[in-house]
C-alpha cells in the first residue's frame, strides 16, 4: 500500500517537526528564568509631520529613564530597581523583570533633535520626534491631460 502513496513518507517529518513545535508551548518552558537584562515592549509610529515611540516601563520612575538621539539613533535606558526583601516573606514565584534595560532604534528619516519631547504617564513613556521638513517630503497632483 505505501508502494501506491509515497507521499505519506513524505508529511512523517511535517508531523514531527509540528510535534516538536508544539512541546514549545506546553506548561514548563515559560517557568525558565530570564536570561540577562530586561526590554520593555514598544510601540512605533509614524505620522506625516513626526514618529512616535511608545514604551512600557511599569514600575520606573520617570528620574531612572534617560532618553538621548543621535546620529539617527533614539536610545532609552533605565533602571528598574529591586524592592526590599523583607525576611518575613518567602516568594513561590517572581515573575517580574529587575535591572537596567536599554533600546535602540535607528529611525530612517532626519528628526528635529531640538523638537524631541519625552513624556511620562501610567507607566508608559512616549517619545515624540517631529521630522524634518525635508523628510516630510512633498505630495505632487497628477493633473489630467
Amino acid at each position: 500500500m505505501r508502494a501506491l502513496r509515497p507521499w505519506m513518507e513524505m508529511a512523517m517529518p511535517r508531523t514531527d517537526m509540528a510535534r516538536l513545535f508544539d512541546r514549545f508551548l506546553e506548561p514548563g518552558w515559560n517557568d525558565l528564568p530570564g536570561l540577562g537584562e530586561w526590554e520593555p515592549k514598544l510601540d512605533v509610529m509614524e505620522t506625516n509631520d513626526a514618529f512616535v515611540v511608545k514604551a512600557e516601563v511599569p514600575g520606573v520612575a520617570p528620574k531612572d529613564i534617560d532618553v538621548s538621539l543621535r546620529d539617527g539613533v533614539l536610545t532609552m535606558k533605565g533602571e528598574k530597581g529591586e524592592e526590599k526583601e523583607e525576611n518575613d516573606r518567602r516568594y513561590h514565584r517572581v515573575e517580574r523583570a529587575y535591572g537596567g534595560f536599554a533600546r535602540a532604534i535607528r529611525l530612517p528619516v532626519a528628526v528635529d533633535a531640538g523638537r524631541v519631547t519625552a513624556t511620562f504617564k501610567d507607566g508608559v513613556v512616549t517619545i515624540t520626534l517631529p521630522k524634518m521638513p525635508e523628510a516630510k517630503g512633498t505630495t505632487i497632483p497628477v493633473k489630467a491631460a
